[in-house]
């Protein structure tokens, strides 16, 4: 049997990538038609959504 192994270093590179990836911070933009349609309210629901499953929110 010919058993094809990865390149370590392709690998690592991967990781690397991956781990910068999720290193970068997520902008989210809350839209809405006119005053008073809840845009506030969704925003402080998401934060709140994200801070109970443990991400660090600013």
């Amino acid at each position: 049997m010919t058993e094809r192994r990865p390149d370590p270093d392709a690998l690592l590179a991967h990781v690397r990538d991956e781990e910068a990836r999720r290193a970068r911070g997520k902008l989210k933009v809350f839209f809405g038609g006119a005053a008073g349609v809840g845009k506030t309210y969704a925003m402080l629901e998401a934060a709140r959504a994200q801070r109970a499953a443990g991400v660090d929110v600013v």
